[in-house]
């Protein structure tokens, strides 16, 4: 049996019905651990903790420790009675990296974060790691700048989301760019990317190849 993780770090991250996998009914069956930063937050600034909190790190003067999220990670790949074995192929799911920047965090802290989820889900226990980051179009953050190709260098599969440069448009409201990096393959096919449109609609997301939108046949 795979389990999940998801890391919220900001508003926007919801449980949800996704792919066919119910998230909220995975959650109650023990499938999911779910760590919600904003109500978390809000914990470690007006609660006294008995033990070091996963975001304990918003208390501190020196912004800088991420171990005790990484920890939190770390407890919860284990098994949940003892005797079981442990939980294969669990998914990490991060949204979003990018506020931790925002929080004061120093990028190599982060990415020292990120390296060693990598190691705890991805290397030991064969399972894969989801991570959300914005991309805030400033050419003067370099921090941003660093996270997003430390992240990138790292990543085997790239999804970027990205308005169209011709501006706005009513029924195209954006383009996805897919990168698939296949590092033991030879270097002319290590690289496979493709770019599709999409329309946002009410409970759904339309995907088509560039120049194909149903408006414009």
């Amino acid at each position: 049996m795979s389990r999940q993780m998801a890391v919220s770090l900001c508003t926007t991250f919801f449980l949800s019905t996704s792919k066919g996998v119910n998230l909220t009914m995975a959650r109650e069956r023990g499938q999911l651990v779910f760590l919600e930063g904003l109500k978390s937050s809000v914990d470690v600034f007006f609660q006294a903790q008995k033990e070091p909190h996963p975001l304990q790190f918003l208390r501190e003067a020196n912004a800088g420790n991420l171990q005790p999220l990484y920890e939190f990670v770390r407890e919860a790949l284990k098994p949940v009675n003892n005797g079981e074995a442990a939980w294969r192929c669990p998914v990490l799911l991060v949204d979003d990296l990018s506020v931790l920047l925002s929080l004061g965090m120093g990028v190599v802290a982060v990415l020292d974060f990120i390296h060693y989820c990598r190691v705890a889900v991805c290397w030991e226990l064969k399972g894969n790691m989801v991570v959300l980051v914005h991309d805030s179009d400033d050419a003067e953050d370099e921090e941003n700048d660093i996270l997003l190709n430390g992240l990138s260098h790292q990543s085997h599969l790239i999804l970027r989301a990205e308005g169209l440069a011709t501006g706005f448009c009513r029924d195209v409201h954006g383009q996805l760019r897919i990168l698939w990096r296949r590092p033991s393959q030879p270097t002319a096919q290590r690289d496979r990317s493709l770019t599709y449109q999409y329309k946002i609609q009410d409970k759904s997301v339309s995907f088509f190849a560039k120049g194909m939108s149903p408006a414009v046949l």
